[in-house]
């Protein structure tokens, strides 16, 4: 094949040829050279230094020497070989070793010539030496070109196959050279003018190729920008088909239920920050399309009173509502708030989970049928095909990421018009995720904490200082507080939980002994009713310590609580921990969060610890939790659409992220559909590329 395109089969690339290629779809998924293209460096070798073997104690990243290589020795280890050279220039002499030797490498390997090595210098018996350095004569070095040099994602099978960063760079400019006038334009003249954006083609030479640090920094933002731009159009292009197709049914009026509430049983003051959420909550239901809408707030903000008095809207406008949540005990939580909320209103409530008996179930069903139900809370079991409403008006959805795309579109189906949706999380999404992969929601935030409660006061402490910790906790149990001692429980290995947290139990008992004391225990093995039971002895001040795994995550609001212990703190996550220390706070004593840890930490586990004790700000804990952990893992396992950027990095990327989706927004708010001749090369090129990536979004 003469000229290649941008869909030409690899194999068809000099250099590359048939068993290459097979290796290169298997590994890298490059198949076509527009794959090849998009194979983007991973990092850049600044290559503008010679250094000599004098200055080797100066550097600790990889060097460049220029020099001779003046003998190559092969030295048995048993059955394995390994290669032994002498480098030396002007200032002294360096040992080269290679293991894995073949005939070829050997060949490879110019003698008494001038080259340059590269690579990463160790010591070894006081002696200097580099492993596998790439080798360049000085004759084929790149005169006058840049000093960055691409790092391409590569393995050690693949180098064995010739597929190395030479390979790379030789078949990349091939590639390049052949099809860079194909590469079009898929942004319009006013973006590139307004974002100052280089063209495609400029952006693809300088990444694999740069000419200076300003055209490799120039093509990196093009590059960015662009893919964030596509990624979040389909999200509004989404959002648009819905708002434009998918009717809802408008709530008109605010009548008895939600005012008699609102004026006579509203057991505190709201936040502001309540109030403009509510507002903004009122008015998409007002509408005669359907909300779909995410609401963030932190540990404590009061998300499930916003959740009720929307779901009164509906009751008011003749409709039930749903909220459903990932766990028993957080939607138990749930039933028995909104039920003492709505203590003496004429308004029903039940409770639906995976262990409601047989004969209750029933009830509930007819009860739906029928209308006479207002509200259910539940788990996962009210997706139920044989759970029917009679006129299901909201449905609202507690820690959202926990459940798949899949499920939630079931509630879509409990009513001929779709339900209103609202999706709560108490986890706070970093700004850029939310902006990412919920631009097809509208985002209201709770930022604001309750009048009156104290900020938690977090400490690190090791097992050294254990004796202290108990002695502290003694001083708030004579204070009539109680404390929660918090064991991890990784599922890898529950037996080994199991045996911590009893070991942990015991050695409690025996600092705590009755009957002064009285200490609870409640974790996973434990049978509902049996967790129930030490749950209310501790709610109801019957015992001043419960020792827990992290079934209390959530579920448990006991405002007494002024102390929360977690065991190896370092086993758990920031979200997690932050969740944790939310389970105390909530009354009107200052509290405390007590970080146990072993004395060795990982830098990783150091930078959790010490982000806790910093701050109580869940923002602010979600965006370190992006940088250590990466979107896939903060979005849930079950969450589609989480992809894989080629350039952009959500955590480190925010201020591109922001700048794409001001483009997006303007473009979509000036021409919806797409249709000017000025935005037709955007839309080509999303339906090329993109169109399938956002099926899954159909459900929000």
């Amino acid at each position: 094949m003469s000229e290649l395109q941008l869909h030409t089969p690899i194999e068809y690339v000099k250099g590359i040829g048939a068993e290459r290629a097979s290796l290169l779809k298997t590994h890298f998924d490059i198949r076509v050279c527009e794959d090849l293209l998009n194979y983007f460096p991973f990092r850049y070798i600044d290559k503008s230094r010679i250094y000599t073997l004098s200055q080797i104690g100066l550097s600790a990243a990889e060097i460049q020497l220029k020099g001779k290589i003046i003998s190559l020795q092969e030295i048995a280890q048993g059955k394995k070989k390994r290669l032994v050279g002498t480098f030396e220039d002007e200032t002294g002499t360096l040992e080269l070793v290679w293991f894995n030797v073949t005939n070829w490498l050997i060949k490879s390997i110019p003698l008494n010539e001038e080259v340059l090595i590269f690579g990463k210098v160790a010591s070894f018996n006081n002696k200097w030496n580099m492993a596998h350095p790439e080798i360049e004569k000085l004759s084929e070095a790149r005169m006058g070109q840049t000093s960055l040099e691409p790092v391409y994602s590569n393995s050690e099978k693949l180098q064995k196959r010739g597929i190395n960063q030479r390979f790379f760079k030789k078949v990349i400019r091939e590639a390049l050279h052949s099809i860079e006038n194909q590469i079009e334009e898929n942004l319009s003249q006013k973006i590139l003018t307004d974002y100052k954006l280089i063209s495609r083609k400029k952006a693809y030479q300088e990444i694999h190729f740069p000419t200076h640090y300003q055209g490799l920094q120039q093509a990196e933002y093009r590059l960015k920008f662009e893919e964030m731009f596509f990624f979040q159009l389909g999200f509004g292009l989404q959002k648009i088909h819905r708002q434009n197709t998918t009717p809802g049914h408008p709530f008109s009026k605010v009548g008895k239920n939600f005012n008699e509430f609102y004026q006579y049983h509203l057991p505190f003051e709201l936040t502001n920050a309540q109030k403009r959420v509510i507002k903004e909550i009122r008015k998409d239901l007002r509408r005669n399309t359907q909300m779909n809408r995410l609401l963030q707030g932190d540990v404590g903000s009061g998300k499930t009173m916003v959740a009720l008095l929307c779901i009164l809207l509906a009751i008011d406008n003749g409709f039930q509502a749903c909220m459903i949540a990932p766990t028993e005990i957080l939607a138990t939580q749930h039933f028995n708030t909104i039920e003492e909320f709505l203590g003496g209103m004429d308004v029903s409530v039940r409770l639906l989970t995976g262990s409601t008996p047989a004969s209750e179930r029933k009830f509930i069903h007819a009860e739906l049928e029928s209308g006479t139900l207002n509200i259910l809370i539940g788990t996962h079991a009210v997706l139920e095909e044989k759970v029917q409403f009679q006129s299901l008006g909201l449905a609202i959805i507690d820690e959202q990421h926990r459940f798949g795309v899949a499920q939630r579109s079931k509630l879509w189906k409990k009513n001929t018009v779709p339900p209103h949706i609202l999706v709560m999380t108490a986890t706070p999404i970093p700004r850029t995720l939310a902006m990412s992969f919920y631009s097809d929601l509208d985002i209201s935030v709770i930022d604001e904490l309750p009048a009156g409660r104290k900020e938690i006061k977090t400490v690190h402490k090791t097992d050294a200082h254990r004796l202290s910790v108990f002695n502290f906790l003694k001083n708030e149990i004579q204070k009539g507080r109680q404390v929660y001692i918090v064991y991890p429980l990784i599922e890898e290995s529950e037996t080994m939980d199991y045996k911590d947290l009893m070991d942990g139990y015991e050695s409690v008992v025996r600092a705590f002994p009755m009957p002064e004391y009285q200490v609870s225990i409640v974790h996973g093995r434990m049978k509902t009713a049996d967790k129930d039971f030490e749950m209310q002895r501790f709610a109801k001040n019957q015992t001043q310590i419960m020792v827990a795994t992290t079934v209390i995550e959530v579920g448990v609001n006991v405002p007494n609580a002024t102390v929360m212990v977690v065991e190896s703190a370092e086993k758990f996550g920031l979200s997690q921990l932050h969740q944790l220390r939310g389970r105390v706070g909530r009354g009107a004593e200052q509290s405390y969060c007590i970080l146990m840890t072993k004395s060795e930490l990982s830098n990783e586990a150091k930078k959790r610890i010490s982000t806790l004790c910093e701050t109580n700000d869940g923002f602010r804990i979600s965006e370190v939790d992006l940088e250590l952990r990466g979107p896939g893992n903060l979005l849930g396992t079950q969450q589609s659409g989480v992809i894989d950027f080629k350039k952009t990095d959500l955590a480190h990327d925010k201020a591109i992220i922001s700048l794409s989706k001001s483009a997006i927004n303007v473009l979509l708010q000036e021409d919806p559909k797409l249709q000017s001749a000025e935005n037709k090369e955007i839309k080509k090129f999303f339906l090329a590329h993109h169109r399938n990536t956002f099926d899954w979004a159909k459900i929000s």
